[in-house]
């Protein structure tokens, strides 16, 4: 028997969802496949005058609510199942964020820190070059994800207004605040996570007793995640990147660990005094509170999930939780944030940019800090309220109130006659 895709398998939420809400079948054709996968090699010069080509694709999910928008990703494991994976988790997220968008993705099979400076920007022109055509403000908007950054996002822009012959700053968010970025984006999954976080703790029964978590993958949203969560009172006590993990149960110096990243090493290296190297599947199983995927994607399976002995698992990654382990935890007891809630604070301030990129504004860093917690909190209020009403577990919850809007805007569009009606405008006519 063939191994099931990672499509399929973000497919069947959208299945689990059906089983407790009215969806059209309109509805489910729609969402089965993506709308648009464009594929393309995209061949650089390197710095050694060799020439080099990297699979890249762009998937545009659906539409119906809005234009896609989506992260690029550089990562030598990238495929596209993936792609199209990730796109489908990102229109139910835009939906389940209530923003006019559909979901969209991209990835370049690459690692990136093969790469010199000069070809990363060779590259990552080419990509906009092959894929010009298939972006736009108004019908495909991309941003940065794992292993892209605002710097990226400033070569794509460039060359994309070179292409176009004109300055075109909402075609992708996540630039430098020089080219129309916008302040808050750079912890901006973090905090949204945290924002949602603090609101339901009382909901969440985390408010008294011990505040202790771990961090799995502590990259960009991991980092900003433990920073955030120290500076409200919580000890962060194991951390792991792909390098390896670390342990104190006293707590780990967050800011010795964000310096030895930002020097390029791993985790692992503070290591020192009460802090001691763990195996990364060994963190699973400390005692705390509260657990933070923030890595990839399938990293909490079925072989691992009965380890996990945090009160709250909140997903800052895309589909860090297998469906096999979703039902472990669940038995468990254990309560998931699931990632098309938890993590869209991202998808969120590149709203913001965009909004402000179109309208040709600056927002304060207070106004859009005010503007994401008020969406994240609001939109957390309607998911518990489902479940809780429907006695489903969140994500389920989530994916109902994200195919609910999705339906409204999928059938404002869709003429349905049944073949009792056309039969009848059929006897009309004549």
């Amino acid at each position: 028997m063939m191994a099931e895709s990672e499509f399929e398998r973000a497919l069947q939420r959208l299945d689990e969802a059906a089983r407790h809400v009215e969806i059209s079948p309109d509805t489910m054709e729609r969402l089965r496949l993506p709308r648009e996968l464009l594929q393309a090699r995209l061949t650089i010069r390197m710095d050694d005058g060799s020439l080099k080509s990297f699979e890249a694709w762009r998937c545009r999910y659906d539409d119906s609510c809005g234009p896609t928008k989506g992260g690029i990703r550089f990562h030598h494991h990238s495929t596209a199942d993936e792609v199209e994976a990730l796109a489908f988790w990102m229109t139910v997220k835009c939906a389940v964020a209530g923003l006019p968008y559909g979901g969209g993705k991209g990835a370049v099979r690459v690692d990136p820190h093969e790469l010199s400076v000069t070809e990363l920007e060779r590259l990552s022109r080419a990509y906009i070059r092959a894929f010009a055509r298939f972006i736009g403000p108004d019908r495909d908007i991309p941003a940065p994800d794992v292993a892209t950054n605002a710097t990226i996002m400033g070569w794509m822009a460039d060359e994309y207004n070179q292409i176009v012959g004109q300055v075109v700053p909402g075609v992708i968010t996540g630039k430098p605040l020089a080219l129309g970025g916008s302040l808050g984006r750079d912890d901006a999954t973090a905090r949204g996570g945290f924002n949602l976080l603090e609101h339901l703790c009382g909901r969440l029964d985390l408010d008294n007793g011990p505040r202790r978590a771990v961090i799995q993958g502590f990259g960009n949203a991991g980092a900003h995640m433990a920073r955030l969560l120290v500076d409200s009172g919580w000890t962060i006590v194991a951390a792991s990147d792909s390098g390896g993990a670390v342990f104190n149960p006293q707590g780990l110096d967050v800011a010795a660990l964000e310096k030895i990243k930002a020097a390029g090493m791993s985790v692992r290296n503070g290591a020192t005094g009460a802090t001691r190297q763990i195996d990364p599947d060994e963190m699973l199983g400390v005692d705390c509170e509260l657990l933070v995927p923030a890595a990839f994607q399938d990293l909490i399976h079925e072989g691992n999930a009965e380890r996990i002995r945090a009160k709250v698992v909140l997903e800052l990654a895309n589909g860090p939780v297998t469906p096999e382990a979703d039902a472990l935890l669940h038995k468990a007891g254990v309560t998931v944030i699931p990632d098309i809630l938890a993590n869209s604070g991202g998808v969120t301030v590149s709203y913001f940019e965009w909004v402000q990129n179109r309208q040709g504004e600056r927002w304060t860093l207070e106004r859009v800090h005010r503007e994401l917690e008020s969406r994240m909190n609001a939109q957390g209020d309607i998911v518990w309220k489902v479940a809780e009403t429907r006695k489903v577990p969140l994500r389920t919850a989530a994916y109902i109130v994200g195919l609910g809007r999705l339906t409204s805007a999928i059938e404002a569009t869709t003429a349905v006659i049944s073949p009792v009606a056309e039969a009848a405008g059929r006897r009309a006519a004549v």
